[in-house]
């Protein structure tokens, strides 16, 4: 079994269409992860606009609009794209929205919360044609349609989530909104001289131990991070050291952050590149940009 990733919107905190920003995307947070049956969904900010699109061109060849549909956290730049995802509004679409523990319907809630005021949106939750329903991962991991899907909980304002998929003896971890840099276990070392390795939390490490794919946080270069401590994201340079010690293959540094013109994105995947050689790491680094589709085993 195969596993595909699609990057569909990479941005974090807001969307940034424009000239600048043309190369890795504009949209917010948006990452697909399907194998030939199964399609799963990680995050529905902007980006998930054209993955419906996508699917709606692909229900005209036969393909059935079905979606299992994985929320880091519900802040705006992660659910606002939802109310315009095409799938939700046909009767034959089946989307399921997963909570974490037994019983845990409160992303479900909170994505249909967004629409009940008709004072934010001109149509409400209730009136979406799709058979949109409620799941739980089983408070630690499920085996859907043989992908294994597993989530650790990760350091952000109001909580988010991070995921794994495995399949086929592959693996792909889903890791944004984290700000790693607050839990490194040298966390005051390293952020005051960047020559120190950083030591990650052992429970992330072990989350990402041997991914082929990491998909991760990385909206800050060094210096942003220093003016935006608490903020609730990393330096795309800490993954670097993520990496190196969990043994990642390759790492997309993914939730560029808004002020970031394609050129700032390019230096700062440079400085990660930079960095991991200056530790010795072998490992493939790129920035994640919309529109580009990888699969596991890689192609050669």
């Amino acid at each position: 079994m195969s596993l595909y990733v699609k990057f569909w919107g990479v941005r974090g905190s807001i969307p940034t269409p424009g000239w600048a920003t043309q190369r890795y995307g504009g949209n917010t947070a948006c990452v697909e992860v399907r194998t030939d049956d199964t399609r799963f969904i990680c995050d529905g900010g902007t980006g998930i606009r054209e993955l419906g699109a996508a699917m709606m061109r692909d229900k005209q060849d036969g393909v059935p609009c079905r979606a299992h549909i994985l929320f880091s956290h519900a802040h705006w730049d992660h659910i606002q794209g939802f109310p315009f995802f095409s799938p939700a509004y046909l009767p034959d679409s089946e989307l399921t929205v997963y909570g974490t523990e037994p019983g845990d319907d409160r992303m479900y809630r909170l994505l249909s919360g967004q629409m009940e005021s008709l004072d934010y949106f001109p149509v409400q939750f209730s009136d979406l044609g799709s058979h949109t329903r409620s799941a739980d991962l089983g408070g630690s991991a499920k085996v859907i349609d043989g992908v294994t899907v597993s989530f650790l909980p990760v350091c952000h304002p109001g909580g988010s989530l991070s995921y794994r998929f495995e399949a086929g003896g592959r693996r792909v971890v889903y890791s944004t909104d984290n700000e790693l840099d607050l839990v490194l276990e040298n966390a005051d070392e390293a952020r005051d001289d960047p020559t120190v390795p950083r030591v990650c939390p052992e429970s992330l490490v072990e989350f990402v131990r041997g991914a082929d794919l990491l998909v991760a946080d990385g909206q800050y270069t060094d210096a942003e991070y220093r003016q935006r401590i608490n903020w609730g994201h990393s330096r795309a340079t800490t993954l670097v050291d993520l990496a190196a010690q969990a043994g990642v293959k390759r790492v997309a540094v993914f939730h560029h952050d808004p002020m970031q013109a394609d050129a700032d994105v390019k230096r700062k995947i440079d400085a990660c590149k930079a960095r991991a050689a200056r530790l010795g790491v072998s490992v493939d680094i790129f920035g994640a940009r919309e529109g580009i589709e990888i699969k596991l085993p890689y192609d050669t």
